[in-house]
């Protein structure tokens, strides 16, 4: 039974993923036919909660790694390369959308980048999907296939019916969250995007049966009870959806996308369960012993009413429509100029590299021990080796941030950045 609730725990965590990472990846993709400053505003928008949101997929990878680790093997070698420009494309977006909103105005190209990187995750996300689905060649529990294997006609198009949903998420949400002609646009962009949408889902549904070359037991009557309870929850939640865009309450049409997302999931899930990687692999096969189990079930579900606190903080703090204006980017960093004497000189470039040396031997001796001794094999060095590689690099670097507090690095008030000088008059 361990196994079933190591299940739900990772489709918990995708599940809130796509709802919560979903709109905000959508919101990105909409800033592309924003011009100008509008861009920033979005942006803005969601920067309370975007890296919360992708806290879910942390802990969905956590518990395919050490819970399943069977999916591990058999999917992560074989979507390697759309994991990874899915991982490159969410750090790229994260870069884009703090430099804009710590830029003094707008910022093109970071701008740019916010919107060209969530359309690249976005895509990313799809390919994985559309690749699992179709089935991933495998051969005693490994991936036997080749390194384009997930390329298939289906994860295109589940890619391109990922940016459709993503954009009618990002849609609702922004009816929800703004006034105005922000909000006027994401009403009338709403029905075509749902009319999207529902195109999308039915060629995936169907096209699932061709791609997929796992054998659906609809003749079984509890299965096929839960899928089409599933498909008639998505139908009613889209109804929802379609009534409320453009029309008050606002928050009608965010809520008919959750749930249509939610019964989408349980619907693909009572398809195709007990598999859990086509065409063969088993939720049962793919699992990892009971004593991982019980150690993966106790530790994500205490982390797990965390991770719900603090997006519902989130939500809860910033409730309500998005008017303020965005926050004033922070003043330039005051540092003291070298001729102060309250200020040691700069040590030379032998010694600045020596340290820096040190500092990467301490990482990567930590990194190469750390699986030998949390794998009991310890054959380079033990547990207390480990603390003290720690405590060794723990030490370096307060004694760098002490060294840099002192000289001023992190004074941010630049309102006195420019009055403090030394005695022999160097303005600092």
């Amino acid at each position: 039974m361990l196994e079933y609730a190591t299940y739900a725990l990772v489709l918990l965590s995708l599940g809130m993923y796509v709802v919560l990472d979903g709109y905000d990846l959508g919101v990105g993709m909409l800033s592309l036919f924003a011009k100008g400053e509008k861009r920033r505003e979005y942006g803005e928008l969601i920067a309370t909660a975007w890296d919360a949101n992708e806290s879910w997929l942390v802990l969905a990878g956590v518990a395919l790694w050490a819970g399943l680790p069977g999916v591990s093997a058999t999917v992560l070698p074989g979507v390697y390369l759309p994991l990874t420009g899915m991982l490159l494309s969410i750090i790229l977006r994260g870069m884009g959308l703090e430099f804009q909103s710590a830029s003094a105005g707008y910022r093109r190209g970071w701008a740019l980048l916010f919107g060209a990187s969530s359309l690249a995750a976005t895509l990313c996300q799809g390919l994985v999907l559309g690749g699992v689905l179709s089935g991933l060649r495998q051969h005693d529990g490994s991936f036997s296939g080749g390194a384009f294997d997930w390329l298939t006609p289906y994860s295109v198009l589940c890619a391109l019916g990922l940016v459709v949903l993503y954009l009618l998420a990002g849609a609702a949400w922004l009816q929800d969250k703004t006034e105005g002609a922000v909000r006027e646009r994401a009403g009338r962009a709403g029905r075509p995007l749902l009319v999207g949408t529902t195109v999308a889902a039915l060629i995936l549904g169907f096209g699932l049966e061709v791609a997929d070359p796992e054998t659906f037991r609809f003749d079984e009557p509890v299965r096929a009870a839960l899928y089409w309870i599933a498909v008639a929850g998505a139908v009613a939640a889209g109804a929802v959806a379609w009534h409320g865009f453009g029309r008050r309450p606002d928050w009608r049409p965010f809520a008919g996308v959750v749930a249509a997302q939610v019964f989408g999931l349980l619907a693909l899930v009572a398809a195709t369960a007990p598999v859990i990687v086509p065409p063969s692999l088993t939720l049962h096969q793919a699992s990892s012993p009971p004593s991982s189990q019980t150690f993966l079930v106790v530790g994500v579900g205490l982390c797990m009413p965390v991770v719900f606190a603090y997006n519902a903080y989130a939500w809860w703090a910033f409730r309500g429509k998005f008017t303020q204006a965005p926050e004033a980017p922070l003043g330039p960093l005051r540092v003291r100029a070298r001729g102060s004497r309250h200020v040691r000189p700069e040590p030379g470039g032998f010694v600045v590299a020596l340290r820096r040396a040190l500092l990467t031997v301490l990482g990567v001796g930590l990194a190469a021990v750390s699986q030998d001794v949390f794998a009991a094999v310890a054959d380079w060095i033990d547990p207390v080796g480990v603390a003290l590689l720690s405590a060794a690099a723990l030490i370096a670097w307060l004694r760098s941030d002490r060294r840099d507090q002192r000289d001023g690095v992190f004074d941010l008030d630049p309102a006195d950045a420019g009055t403090d000088a030394d005695p022999a008059g160097v303005r600092t």
